[in-house]
């Protein structure tokens, strides 16, 4: 294979030559993997670049690439968490469509063994205003619910901007989830999402007051095991997305027994699943949708007893993820899909809601670095021969 060497934007406004690496040909787990995490990927959806859609106003999805990449993710061992906020959730795409992609997952699986789809059930066909109701916040919740649950999936219960906008107090979101966990038919996976990820979020679990009352999320980390002890058998566990491992740490040691924490911490991921004598968490994540291969691979490294291959193995990931997800985290989305496009999974960068423009050609750029230094640009000739395509559409002479 010929080295690959192509002229990359840095943050000087310079262009630096940059060799690419051989291609890491990451090994496929057995299936169903052996592994002594359980392990969601957050998956990505695949735009219609065809479509006739305005796309701040509209989403229109390819259904057969979107599916393709899930069918990547189960073949690597993944369950999938489907319709998320990597998958543009609240960010281009709607509830009628997000159902449209969860009913089309569902059935997906089910022609596939061992393969796991666990979806999104949140309230946002409803208007997060003040004057919004708890009772109105429920009823939404409800018909999402009944809704995954007559497609046959399993229900991630998504945190509410609404409920965040008219919540008061601690026991207004105790009364919200109390009373739609009770009617669910399974154990669901709780979702907090924080607010880097949506500031609409701030402040979760508190009420009023919001986050200026609880900066560092002491009293909303015990408001929300508070919520999951008083309904431990509905729930499964819950994912955190704080992108703080000792937060993360500190709920998990709330949690009662057989309820698991999910790492959503897409900056510590790696210590957090590799855990310690104290614990350790189980994982949905983002990331894993964009490193999947690697991260199929440490996971197996790990139910082997071989915690040294696990830690190199993601060592260099971690980097790539924080870049990801740098501030502002909720446009990591784009650098998701930037990677899934450089791997020749779908055959274009478009996005829902046009969000390839939410990314500058410098950070890209680096991602680019990064995506090569963890060994995850499968075809280096097709991913520099995209590189160089899009940096021509921006101006760049490659």
């Amino acid at each position: 294979m010929t080295t690959q060497v192509i002229r990359l934007p840095t943050a000087a406004g310079t262009l630096e030559p940059f060799t690419l690496h051989a291609p890491v040909a990451w090994p496929a787990p057995s299936l169903p993997p052996a592994w002594n995490r359980v392990a969601f990927a957050a998956a990505h959806v695949v735009a219609d670049p065809l479509a006739d859609v305005d796309p701040w106003l509209g989403a229109a999805i390819d259904w057969d690439a979107t599916l393709a990449y899930r069918r990547h993710l189960w073949s690597l061992g993944f369950g999938v968490a489907e319709a998320m906020d990597t998958a543009q959730r609240g960010m281009g795409l709607d509830w009628p469509t997000s159902l449209e992609l969860i009913r089309r997952s569902v059935a997906e699986a089910r022609g596939l063994p061992g393969a796991v789809a666990y979806c999104g059930a949140g309230t946002d066909h409803l208007a997060a205003a003040a004057n919004v109701t708890l009772d109105r916040v429920i009823a939404a919740y409800e018909e999402q619910c009944a809704a995954v649950e007559a497609a046959g999936g399993r229900i991630i219960l998504m945190a509410s901007r609404a409920l965040a906008a008219c919540a008061r107090s601690p026991d207004d979101y105790a009364a919200v989830y109390g009373r739609v966990l009770a009617q669910v038919r399974a154990p669901v996976i709780l979702h907090w999402l924080g607010e880097m990820f949506d500031p609409a979020l701030a402040g979760y679990w508190v009420g009023a007051g919001g986050l200026a009352s609880d900066p560092g999320h002491a009293r909303a980390t015990q408001v929300c095991a508070d919520v999951i002890r008083a309904n431990a058998a509905k729930v499964d566990g819950v994912k955190v997305s704080l992108l703080d491992a000792g937060k993360e740490v500190a709920l998990r040691r709330l949690l009662p027994p057989g309820v698991r924490m999910y790492t959503g911490d897409d900056f510590n991921f790696a210590e957090l699943i590799g855990g310690d004598a104290s614990g350790h968490s189980d994982a949905l994540l983002g990331i894993f949708d964009a490193i999947a291969p690697a991260a199929a691979a440490a996971l197996t490294a790990l139910a082997a007893g071989d915690r040294a291959r696990f830690d190199a193995i993601l060592a260099p990931t971690v980097p790539l993820s924080r870049h990801v997800f740098a501030t502002p985290t909720r446009f990591y989305k784009t650098g998701v899909v930037f990677v899934a496009w450089l791997n020749g999974h779908q055959t274009h960068f478009t996005m829902v809601g046009g969000q390839q423009s939410a990314r500058s050609v410098v950070h890209l750029a680096q991602l680019f670095r990064l995506a090569d230094a963890a060994g995850l640009l499968r075809d280096p000739e097709l991913a520099a021969a995209r590189m160089r395509s899009f940096l021509a559409v921006s101006g760049v002479d490659a």
